[in-house]
């Protein structure tokens, strides 16, 4: 088995915390790896006289590095130790949102957007038309590109959602190829109407029901639904996420992101594990969620990307809501993959502490997705890692824009 231990971390955020403190921060602290999980987490010092049953080779790692050297690694037997010379650890990024199967390009929108015309979804037909023109390999080769992107930033876990094929073959191979690199994927069929069901929309939303949720069901953990003026109505939302459940699927929402609606009370009623983009809320949808356990997923990137008004995340917290934060990557309206970018926006534009923000795309991401395995550093959870070449995790907003992950550990693996 291999076994790594990290020592001399400056600042460990654990997620392991009080009220006072829900990212349970350690100093000068250690973490033992494993396999795949962990094994302990400590303080350096004990981490010098831990017994492993074999000499570790502490003695030559014990004078820390300065903060600007790179990490000190040392192999000794089946034993790794990774001296963090006094910098951050924190958990993998669990991004609990994202749109990476698809192809084309979308860059013209966002350079317009820019010049003032408004965002609107029926930008996502242009990918669905770009999608299915594509092959199997071709999207599987992008996929691959972004999944080494999400690593490079500390990302570890992932949701993939489908909802750029649109019928029934084609939603199949997109939630198909999205499992080839995630458990977490959604189906989300209910995306857009497509062009060719414009006229005809209880058709499509029969196919959405039923044969094409049949096709995609053995792929996905996840049903999934746009509930939006110009997308899907409520009591079409219903329906498609009653369809899910009936064959074995849990259920999230899109909701409340182009203005007003019915879509975060019908995630709670529906028992959501989340309802995301969160951008208008009425004190009805505050209450409802600070009643459930639905989580509000706040997606950061877009708004950075349409110009629309930030989510009050502030209010939510406050109110007692769980909040997460992920990318939204996707080429229409959120076009990043960088979980260090949504902190740094969370924190800017939408008032949480850079704590709150570590939190929400850590432990936050887990809830939404329902994990009790990854989000936290605690013995028997999932070994996800990431240091960072800062003193604390407070610089993911106070330098956005550099690039701070130095390494990261899926797994109990080095990526």
């Amino acid at each position: 088995m291999t076994e790594t231990l990290i020592t001399n971390i400056g600042e460990l955020t654990t997620n392991v915390g009080t009220p006072d403190d829900p990212c349970g921060t350690w100093r000068d602290a250690a973490v033992l790896v494993e396999g795949e999980r962990i094994a302990w987490v400590g303080s350096a010092a004990d981490a010098r006289t831990l017994r492993l049953g074999r000499d570790t080779g502490f003695g030559a790692h014990e004078m820390r590095p300065k903060a600007a050297d790179p990490p000190q690694t040392a192999q000794s037997g089946h034993l790794e130790v990774v001296d963090a010379g006094g910098r951050a650890v924190i958990p993998g990024f669990v991004d609990s949102h994202t749109h990476l199967v698809f192809a084309g390009d979308r860059a013209d929108e966002f350079e317009a957007r820019m010049t003032g015309t408004p965002y609107a979804a029926g930008g996502i037909r242009r990918t669905v038309a770009a999608t299915r023109d594509a092959s199997d390999d071709a999207l599987r080769r992008r996929l691959r590109a972004f999944v080494d992107e999400l690593h490079a930033q500390g990302t570890t876990t992932f949701e993939i959602k489908t909802g750029y094929g649109l019928t029934v073959a084609d939603e199949e191979r997109l939630a198909r190829l999205a499992a080839e690199v995630t458990n977490e994927v959604t189906f989300l069929g209910a995306h857009v109407v497509p062009q060719e069901y414009a006229e005809r929309r209880d058709d499509y939303v029969e196919l959405v029901c039923g044969a094409m949720l049949r096709a995609c069901a053995p792929h996905s953990r996840w049903v999934d639904v746009f509930c939006e003026k110009g997308a899907f109505t409520p009591e079409e939302s219903r329906r498609v996420l009653a369809a899910g459940i009936a064959h074995g699927l849990e259920a999230r929402v899109h909701g409340n992101q182009l203005g007003p609606g019915e879509g975060v009370r019908l995630a709670v009623a529906m028992d959501a594990a989340s309802v995301d983009h969160c951008t208008y809320l009425d004190d009805a949808d505050v209450a409802a969620l600070a009643a459930s356990d639905t989580v509000a997923t706040l997606l950061p990137g877009v708004e950075f990307s349409t110009r629309q008004p930030y989510p009050d995340a502030r209010r939510l917290l406050d109110a007692g809501v769980t909040v997460a934060i992920a990318s939204d990557c996707n080429p229409g309206s959120s076009f990043t993959s960088s979980m260090p970018l949504m902190i740094a926006l969370a924190v800017r534009e939408m008032g949480m502490t850079p704590a709150e923000a570590v939190w929400a795309a850590t432990a936050g991401g887990a809830r939404a997705l329902r994990r009790d395995d990854v989000g936290a550093i605690a013995p028997g959870l999932r070994a996800d890692l990431v240091l960072l070449d800062a003193p604390t995790r407070t610089h993911l907003a106070y330098r956005p824009g550099v690039p701070l992950v130095e390494r990261v550990w899926k797994d109990g693996a080095a990526l």
